[in-house]
Order: structure tokens, then C-alpha cells, then sequence
């Protein structure tokens, strides 16, 4: 028989999960506490499957108990849920062998196709190992940065190339440097480039390195960033700008591993993890002839997509308090922001995005005669055009209402109690007088319950 352990310091959601999981012979047992969890992972009962929210009521998180129960029963799937996610947990999550890192409030759906996975793949997970400092710029607690981090976390340790899209300014060096900082060559040098900012003989020259009187001013032997970067990371950003002729070079060097500089006779060997970055549609321009199918191919073994700002407002307090820190740092200034003009702030269009956010918050502080920077002040800066009306509530304006979300609750858990009613109730915390009322309020018909099941 499978057995599922639940731990949540949240009774009601328990109960949802046991109704959801408790299927095709499974049995699910669940507990609020992290104590008991621990005295089962470090017993001889053996569970299929764990499902731990990582911030306990305890002095036990779920990082500690996803360490236990990998170290004493290695075969176990442990799946974390978290309502405040960041990178440095999923990455610690990850490589301590977490199968995957849901976050609250989640699909129940979502999480038995995640447990369903589990169940087919019970590989042992890597060891853990210490998690790298968190880069500046890159927050955010919102689901499409929760599945970022996820695959930060599960490209870091692996030498394959990597592909980040996204707009201008969203962060995608921040992605490249976390991947290299949480990697096993984190130690090793990162290198940088812009391939749209310099000629393609420059850029030839920069990344494979010229020979002693190859061109005019050339003057002596000089390496090129792919020997640089040599054990380490060479993150090329806005590959999509380079031309026909230099993305077959670049091809050779992923095929062979190797360099010919400028001018030079003999290749030379390079050993550096390539990652890249670019905010076009890298499969339009294939199709349309301007890049290569093969390089493409090679370069997108793996891709992060990164979401522009506008996309996950919710962050948008979060990072303009970053960048509030650092500013007032440089300004020698004691400034704050008041929540009129974070409103304002999370109402704007943002198409610089991250970049754009950093470079204004910079600029009201620089400007700010006060120590408080008002909505005023945003407008002045910004212009008064937003994408929604400046109040705090439209970061939400995608969300569903309250009402919506207690509708789509109750259909779902009648759905999973099989329209038992008192089994509803209990899971409510109401009567069912209640739920009757509950039930006219939102238009849903409680059906006629078969006999024996709680009418």
C-alpha cells in the first residue's frame, strides 16, 4: 500500500489534502506537528511520499525534515510547499534532494499530478550542499519567481548550456550569475559580455582571444573571454544580436570545446560553461533564416524563461524596498517611502521593468527634499500614465475576489468529499446551516446525498 505523510500547521488544509490524496488504495496520514514528523522520519515506518509546508509553527522547518527523512529513508519523495518562497530555499530544497516546491496557495490539482510523479520516480536525490549567497536584484515571492528559482536551482550543478529569455531589464544576467554562485564552479571566474553592443570583429576578438599583429593594434597575444572564463561561466547576453558568421564559430566552440584567435594558426582548448541570455524570439528568428537552427538547439538545452515586471506587481513593494536601501545608502540620506507612492509605483506600466524600477527609485531619492517620498513625487518622476488607477489593490487586478475564491473553494471541497455534507461542514468549520446558506449565496446545488453518508 502507498503511504503519504502531510505535514501543515494548518488543519484545513490537512483535511483538503487527505480528501485529495486519499485514493486507489493510498493511504494519507497528516499531522500539524513537526515533531511527530520527525519521530516518523527517524523510525523504521516508511512512507512513499512526504508533503511538507516549509515555515512550521516550530523550531523544525521543513527544510529540517526533508533532510531526515532523505538521510534515513533515501527513497522517499518529499514535496515543499511554501506561502513565502525564495531563491535560497529552493535552491536548499532542491539539492537536498526535494522532488519539486509547490507554492500556497496552490492547485490541489497540481499537487496530486505532483504526487502522481512522485510515485513513478523514486531515484535517490543528490547530497545537499551549501547554498551561495542570494544575488542583489533578484526577489520576489510570486508563483512565476517561485518557478524561476526552481530552475536556477535545478540548472546549477549541471555544465549543460543555458538559455534565459526574457524582455530587456528583467534580470537575466542576475539568473546567469545565480546559476554560476549556486554551481559547482561558483568559485570560478564569470564573464560577461553584451554581443549587441560592440562590431563583430571586436566581439570576435573579445571572446576567442587575437594573436600578436593579426590587425592594426594588435600589438601583443591577447586571450579572449572563453579562455578567461576557463573552469567558470561565460554568460553571453543578446546572443540573438550576433551574426550568421560568428554564431558558427560559437557553434565550434560548444562542439569542440575549443577557440581559434584572431590571426591565430592553432586552436586552443576552453573549458567554460556557457549560458545565454536574449529578449528576442530566438524560434522566430530561426524560421526566419537570421539564426542558426543548430546553434539554437545547442544553446537551449535548457531554458528559463523570466517574467517582466508587469507580470508579477506583486514584487513590486518588495524590490522597490531594495533599491530604496542601496540608494539611500550612496545618498547618505534617511528617506522613505510612503504607501501612496509604492501604489503608485505598482500601478505603473514598468516596460524598462527591473531596470526601469532601480533607475527611478534612484532618481526620488536624489531629488527628494524631504525625508518621505510621496505619491506627488512619483508623478513627477514617472508621469501620472499607469496601466491600472493608482491603488494598492490593483497589484491584485488579476486575482480573483473573495467571494470568487470561497465559490471556487466550496465547489472544490464538495468535489472531493463526493458532496457529503457534513464531511463539508467539518471541513469549513461550519454548520450546516451554514453551508446551506452558503451554498444559495453562490447559486451551487448541494444535490441529494446518497443514504448513509451524513444527511
Amino acid at each position: 500500500m502507498v503511504e503519504i505523510l502531510v505535514i501543515d500547521d494548518e488543519a484545513d488544509i490537512l483535511e483538503v489534502m487527505r480528501a485529495a490524496l486519499s485514493r486507489q488504495g493510498r493511504k494519507v496520514e497528516v499531522t500539524t506537528r513537526a515533531e511527530t514528523a520527525l519521530e516518523l522520519a527517524q523510525g523504521d515506518r516508511h512512507f512513499d511520499v512526504v508533503i511538507t509546508d516549509l515555515n512550521l509553527k516550530s523550531k523544525i522547518t521543513g527544510l529540517d525534515l526533508l533532510r531526515q527523512f532523505k538521510e534515513n529513508h533515501p527513497d522517499t519523495q518529499v514535496i515543499l510547499m511554501s506561502g513565502y518562497s525564495t531563491l535560497d530555499s529552493a535552491v536548499e530544497g532542491v539539492r537536498a534532494g526535494a522532488l519539486d516546491y509547490i507554492s500556497k496557495p496552490f492547485d490541489v490539482r497540481e499537487v496530486t499530478a505532483t504526487v502522481d510523479r512522485a510515485l513513478t520516480s523514486r531515484a535517490p536525490a543528490a547530497p545537499p550542499a551549501a547554498a551561495a549567497p542570494l544575488p542583489a536584484g533578484l526577489v520576489g515571492r510570486t508563483r512565476e519567481m517561485l518557478e524561476v528559482y526552481k530552475q536556477i536551482a535545478l540548472a546549477a550543478d549541471s555544465s549543460t548550456p543555458v538559455l534565459v529569455i526574457g524582455e530587456s531589464g528583467t534580470g537575466k544576467e542576475l539568473v546567469a550569475r545565480a546559476i554560476h554562485d549556486y554551481g559547482k564552479g561558483g568559485a570560478r571566474p564569470f564573464v560577461a559580455i553584451n554581443c549587441g553592443a560592440l562590431a563583430e570583429t571586436l566581439l570576435e576578438s573579445e571572446l576567442f582571444g587575437h594573436v600578436r599583429g593579426s590587425f592594426t593594434g594588435a600589438v601583443g597575444d591577447k586571450k579572449g573571454l572563453f579562455e578567461q572564463a576557463n573552469g567558470g561561466t561565460i554568460f553571453l547576453d543578446e546572443i540573438g544580436e550576433t551574426s550568421p558568421g560568428l554564431q558558427v564559430k560559437l557553434l565550434r566552440v560548444l562542439q569542440e570545446g575549443e577557440v581559434r584567435p584572431v590571426g591565430g594558426t592553432r586552436p586552443v582548448k576552453v573549458n567554460a560553461r556557457v549560458l545565454a541570455a536574449t529578449n528576442r524570439e530566438l524560434k522566430a528568428e530561426v524560421a526566419e533564416k537570421r539564426f542558426r537552427q543548430d546553434l539554437f538547439y545547442r544553446l537551449s538545452a535548457f531554458v528559463i524563461h523570466l517574467p517582466a515586471l508587469r507580470e508579477r506587481r506583486e514584487d513590486i513593494p518588495m524590490l522597490a524596498g531594495q533599491f530604496l536601501r542601496a540608494a539611500v545608502g550612496r545618498a547618505r540620506k534617511d528617506v522613505q517611502l510612503t504607501p501612496d507612492a509604492i501604489e503608485q509605483l505598482a500601478a505603473h506600466a514598468w516596460p524598462g521593468n527591473v531596470r526601469e524600477l532601480e533607475n527611478i527609485v534612484e532618481r526620488l531619492v536624489i531629488s527628494c527634499r524631504t525625508d518621505r517620498i510621496s505619491r506627488v513625487d512619483v508623478q513627477d518622476v514617472i508621469g501620472r500614465d499607469t496601466e491600472a488607477p493608482a491603488s494598492f489593490a490593483n497589484i491584485f487586478s488579476q486575482l480573483p475576489s473573495l467571494d470568487e475564491l470561497e465559490r471556487q473553494y466550496l465547489i472544490h471541497v464538495l468535489d472531493v468529499t463526493k458532496g457529503h455534507r457534513t464531511r463539508t461542514a467539518k471541513i469549513l468549520k461550519i454548520d450546516r446551516k451554514r453551508l446551506y446558506r452558503m451554498a444559495a449565496r453562490f447559486g451551487i446545488s448541494l444535490g441529494r446525498e446518497q443514504s448513509g453518508m451524513g444527511e
